[in-house]
This record gives structure tokens, C-alpha cells and sequence, in this order.
């Protein structure tokens, strides 16, 4: 299952917005163009399935009034995720587009109103069918497979998020079954800070946290193999790293360690005396070790050298999971090949009214012209953002 494309209005400043998506994808744009809350409402969407809106506001220091929009008189968020996935119950190996569409209340912290539906096609007929919905305190869940109504009625529970977050996986078919895993695994890691990174902490629970703050029992419980492949991989950029130590200390605390050799000198550095590049890049590969559907990283070359850019840019391109990072260096976009330049670099900017935008920066015919020409990095250093603003304005 991987994100086709998103539409949203009225989440902070994303007003009818819409955005494409491949596996890979780099947001690029000039400050305060709506980014960084593009990274927001992907985590904003994981949090639907967790069912504590409340919390997740708290986390970020929100208010329920801060994620709707001030550029609209509209209550409720409204969005449309799209999926291409592949039915694996089919002899035929149907494709098949899954859409979720939802109305979210502020007030409330709860999607009042959800529909998903999924279209399957096999080249020669297409079959609509309806998933769940939710409307009016009523729901009601279907099986396709076997053409039935699981649950129906008035909903029985209070709730947050989606009225998916309550009902118990035994009850749900195999479809809403995977995209709620889909949302549990969606990994948002747009807080990224050193001097959370160097926290000690006691668990993980399967999560980095929003800022990297359980960096050191999250590897405590990844357990020494995992551990082992993030040593071989980050030796081969640091020569002289040899070892992650973690250890426990009283009351379940987790503390990190960075081991060094030079010669025949080991030299132990606790974390909150290592480089914070080096805690970047350690974070990233131990996200990327963990099964995960999508992630979500801001501003990747903060803190990291220039000649390590091209290692973390390769990983998250050949990464498992589909991919969504923001950038201000045309040396990160050097290191695309084309193909996936051309598909996953996109452009976000602001209306005249301050509503954020998103397009494909090589749909846009002068970009892809001095593509054929120049690296992706080279095209966008060369490129005046405001006037491709107006240049963009004006085709609209």
C-alpha cells in the first residue's frame, strides 16, 4: 500500500490543497511556505488510528483552535488520502485505488464524517465497493470479500480520531485491517533535536518519539543485531566508530554511549558530548531498521557534512518504506537521479490569500527544460523562488 496523493482544506495554512506522491519524495520551497506543515498533517493523519488527539496536541503544544485554518471560516478539516495497492486475494491480480475521505470536527478531536471505498480493476471490468461509514453518530463496516455488513448502527463508544482508532481489529476486514496498520506505522521525525537525541530515557515503545527524546532505549529495544547493522553501516562513513553502547541504569533509565578507536585507543563518548550530525544520522539508520510504512524527515541536511549527504540520500531513496522529506539544499537534489527527480521533487509556495500549494517542480515546462541540462540541485540553485511564484500564479 503506498500513497497515491492527498487533498486537504483547511489544516493550518493547507486550504484546497493538493499534492502528488511517489515513493520518494522532497519538498522544497522557501520558508514559511507551508512545509513543514505539510510534514504535520501526515502525522496529524497517523494520529486518527492512535485515538488521542488530545495528547498529540499537548506533545506539540497546540491548541485544538491552531490546526484549523485562519484563512477560512470553515469548522471542520476536510481531507481525501488516495492509496494504489494490490489485492492479493484476487487469481487475477486486481489493482485496486483505496480512498478515505473524511470530515474532521476540531471541537470534538473526532472524524464525524468517514467514507473509504476501493476500486479493483483486472484490465477488463472495475468494481466499486464501499468499506466503512460513518455519518450522523452512525457507522456502518462491510466485507466485500464475503458481502456482508459486519457492524452497523449508532456508534456505541466515545472517541477520538477515527472511529476506526476503537473498533477491534477481530472485527475489521482485511482492507481497513491494512490501513490502519499503514497509519500505526507512518514515522514522523519533522522535530528532530540534538539535545533531545542525548536524553536518557526509560522506554521507547516502538517509537523515536516526535524530537528523537528515546534515541537510547529505542536501540536498547532493537535488540544487538539490529544494532550491529547500524555499526556496520555508520563505520562505513565513520572510520573510527566501531560501537553503540547503551546502558541501563537504575530505575530502567537508558543512557547512549559512542565508541571510537584510533589505534589501538578506544575512546567512549556519552551522548551528550557527540556531534549533533552524528546523532542525526544515527537516529535516521535506527528508524530505517524498523519495519515502517512511511517516513517523515524535515530539513535532512541540518547538522550533517556535505560529503555524508550523498550516503543519507541514497538510503532514503532505496529505502523500503515510501518517503517524505523537506530540504533547502540544491546538494541533496544533486544526488536524485532524474527519474526520480522528476517525480518526487515538489514545489510548495503560497497564494497572494497565504494558502498553501504544492506542484511537481518538473511539470513546470522551463524547469524540465533546463533539466535535460543541468542536475535537479543545479536547476534549483539557478531558479529565483519568487519569480517561480509568479510564474506559477500567472499559469494558474
Amino acid at each position: 500500500m503506498q500513497i497515491k496523493s492527498i487533498k486537504v482544506d483547511n489544516f493550518k495554512s493547507l486550504v484546497d490543497f493538493e499534492l502528488p506522491l511517489a515513493k520518494f519524495n522532497c519538498l522544497i520551497g522557501l520558508n514559511g511556505s507551508g512545509k513543514s506543515t505539510v510534514l504535520q498533517f501526515f502525522d496529524f493523519l497517523s494520529q486518527q488510528f492512535r485515538g488521542d488527539l488530545s495528547d498529540w496536541l499537548k506533545k506539540r503544544q497546540w491548541n485544538p483552535s491552531d490546526i484549523n485554518s485562519k484563512l477560512t471560516r470553515k469548522q471542520n478539516i476536510k481531507f481525501e488520502i488516495s492509496f494504489a495497492c494490490h489485492s492479493r486475494n484476487s487469481m487475477f491480480g486486481y489493482n485496486a485505488e483505496l480512498t478515505w475521505f473524511v470530515s474532521f470536527n476540531r471541537q470534538a478531536l473526532r472524524c464525524t464524517s468517514e467514507l473509504i471505498h476501493i476500486v479493483e480493476t483486472n484490465g477488463i471490468m472495475t468494481e466499486k465497493s464501499s468499506l466503512l461509514k460513518v455519518h450522523d453518530g452512525g457507522y456502518f463496516v462491510f466485507d466485500r470479500k464475503n458481502d456482508r455488513t459486519i457492524l452497523s448502527g449508532d456508534i456505541p463508544f466515545d472517541y477520538q480520531g477515527s472511529v476506526l482508532a476503537q473498533i477491534k481489529e477481530s472485527q475489521l476486514p482485511e482492507e481497513l485491517l491494512e490501513l490502519k496498520r499503514f497509519f500505526f506505522d507512518l514515522h514522523a521525525l519533522d522535530l528532530l533535536a540534538p539535545e533531545l537525541l542525548r536524553q536518557k530515557t526509560r522506554n521507547a515503545d516502538n517509537s523515536l518519539g516526535l524530537g528523537g527524546e528515546k534515541l537510547s532505549a529505542f536501540l536498547h529495544e532493537l535488540g544487538e543485531s539490529k544494532r550491529v547493522v547500524i555499526q556496520e553501516k555508520l563505520a562505513r562513513i565513520y572510520p573510527q566508530f566501531n560501537d553503540i553502547n547503551i546502558s541501563s541504569l537504575r530505575s530502567g533509565w537508558k543512557s547512549l554511549a559512542v565508541q571510537e578507536q584510533f589505534g589501538e585507543t578506544i575512546i567512549k563518548t556519552e551522548a551528550r558530548h557527540v556531534a549533533d550530525g552524528f546523532l542525526r544520522m544515527l537516529a535516521v539508520c535506527a528508524q530505517l531498521s524498523k519495519d515502517q510504512s512511511f517516513l517523515l524527515l524535515d530539513e535532512i541536511e541540518n547538522g550533517i557534512n556535505p560529503e555524508l549527504i550523498e550516503f543519507l540520500v541514497d538510503d532514503l531513496v532505496e529505502a523500503a518504506p515510501q518517503v517524505l522529506i523537506t530540504t533547502h539544499s540544491p546538494m541533496v537534489l544533486n544526488y536524485l537521479e532524474d527519474e526520480v527527480a522528476i517525480e518526487g521533487i515538489i514545489y510548495i509556495y503560497k497564494t497572494p490569500l497565504g494558502a498553501t500549494q504544492a506542484k511537481r517542480l518538473f511539470d513546470i515546462p522551463r524547469m524540465r527544460e533546463k533539466l535535460t541540462v543541468m542536475g535537479a540541485g543545479e536547476v534549483y540553485e539557478d531558479t529565483l523562488l519568487t519569480q517561480l511564484n509568479a510564474e506559477i500564479l500567472g499559469e494558474a
